[in-house]
């Protein structure tokens, strides 16, 4: 491999976005114009929750992102196309515009004859996305007369178009026009301008980790796969996509994506944050206060809460975790935090920085303060009572239990393995600590990246 390509890999391993000169997202006229480069891996996606959209003044999303990954590894640099429909994707690259669409695009009869899907996704489902009340649709009989929006020439539309025949034509279909995201579909649920839509199970959860009004229980498709697609006569391609699919640091990345766009997804809080400029959040003055109470630079802190929340202060999770810095309500109230002040943004900060400080006292034998920010960070996102486990399983083994890099970090990992959480050192049983190792890599990363903004 290259200087060139491990530099580029070693920036998004560190960064986890996308350098604005890397890609350029261009016009439709400029598209129009458009000739395909050799030496240009030229992706089109379209606007959305998960594969493109605009946070702190640079491009994101996880398509994004794992595009240019996979052209760093082929040595070349990326432009991505922004289109409006997935026709217009498709026509695209039919016309040789592009090589690849880096979207969720889900398999069905006609797409797989004329096109080849790469990098598959994990398979997804429609569901019905509505509010929750007292006419809340529960079972699929319960579709007949309702009016129910869908885009025009998608696979939610297909799916509809197949149960209405099943109910006897019943159901009021409104197609709208497909440079209408599903996105903005799923907004306007949740704004009460229409009751119903579609949406594949994998993007509504997203929504409904933020608007826990939101109901998407009802199963309406079959599990379909879904992908990336090329075009059928790209053979040295799809063999190369394979070859970087299988990849470890392919892996990790994706890995790191899972737990920034799907865990906790900066696009709510991108459409709902007004940033200032040269800021890293609007509460950068709060994380600046109540840093100093710990002694930390205020930037880690801001990097907490963005991997805890994205700096959406409304945010719930599903555990019930809430706020910027995601406190479970027992937590928050064993730092006087009440459950009617817990999104208040300051209170939150507030309550957060005095639990950090409670794990500090607790880790306080770890003597490197560096050091001992893993031993916190790993706590904050799992509990310390596994790292606990972790440190005792380390010492027992002849590690040093007050060292996170290849001492304690290694057998917190080992913890789902009963041959190691079934030892008697251990006192809370086992754990899958893939998601609390990734948060410490990703926050830490995150906190340098701030470093060099500011």
């Amino acid at each position: 491999m290259n200087v060139r390509i491990l530099l580029g890999l070693f920036l998004f391993l560190i960064s986890c976005s996308v350098d604005k000169q890397e890609v350029k997202e261009l016009s439709a006229d400029e598209n129009a114009m458009m000739e395909l480069s050799l030496d240009t891996l030229h992706v089109a996606t379209m606007y959305g929750s998960s594969s493109y959209f605009r946070f702190r003044n640079e491009i994101v999303g996880y398509d994004v992102e794992l595009s240019t990954h996979l052209a760093a590894r082929l040595g070349k640099p990326v432009r991505i196309h922004l289109a409006r429909t997935r026709k217009q994707m498709l026509d695209w690259l039919d016309e040789k515009r592009v090589d690849l669409i880096a979207y969720d695009m889900y398999e069905t009869r006609e797409l797989k004859a004329n096109y080849r899907f790469v990098a598959y996704q994990p398979d997804s489902y429609l569901v019905l996305v509505q509010l929750i009340g007292v006419n809340t649709v529960t079972s699929i009989a319960e579709l007949r007369g309702k009016t129910i929006h869908v885009p025009e020439n998608s696979p939610h539309l297909q799916r509809l178009r197949s149960l209405n025949r099943e109910l006897g034509g019943f159901i009021n279909i409104v197609e709208v026009s497909d440079t209408v995201s599903n996105d903005e579909l799923i907004d306007q649920v949740l704004k009460k301008k229409i009751e119903y839509t579609l949406a594949y199970h994998n993007k509504a959860v997203l929504y409904k980790d933020h608007n826990r009004r939101m109901d998407i229980r009802l199963q309406v498709g079959f599990p379909q796969r879904n992908g990336w697609v090329i075009r059928k006569d790209e053979h040295e391609l799809a063999k190369a996509i394979e070859q970087w699919e299988n990849l470890p640091e392919t892996e990790l990345f994706r890995s790191q994506l899972y737990g920034k766009y799907i865990i906790r997804n900066p696009y709510f809080a991108a459409t709902r944050l007004r940033i200032p400029q040269g800021a890293i959040s609007p509460f950068d003055h709060l994380f600046k206060k109540y840093a100093s109470e710990i002694g930390w630079d205020w930037r880690l802190l801001a990097a907490i809460a963005f991997h805890e929340s994205g700096f959406d202060s409304a945010q719930i999770s599903r555990r019930g975790a809430s706020g910027l810095m995601q406190l479970m309500p027992r937590t928050a109230a064993n730092f006087g935090l009440s459950r009617e002040n817990i999104t208040n943004p300051e209170r939150n900060i507030e309550a957060g920085v005095q639990y950090i400080k409670s794990l500090n006292l607790l880790f306080r034998k770890v003597e490197d303060s560096n050091e001992r920010l893993h031993f916190i960070l790993a706590s904050y996102n799992s509990g310390p009572a596994h790292v606990l486990d972790a440190m005792a399983l380390a010492e027992k083994h002849g590690k040093n239990p007050y060292i996170w890099h290849g001492h304690v970090e290694p057998y917190l990992e080992k913890k789902s393995d009963p041959a190691y959480y079934k030892d008697e050192v251990v006192k809370y049983g086992r754990f899958r600590a893939a998601e609390t190792l990734r948060y410490v890599r990703n926050t830490l990363a995150t906190f340098q990246k701030f470093k060099g903004e500011l």
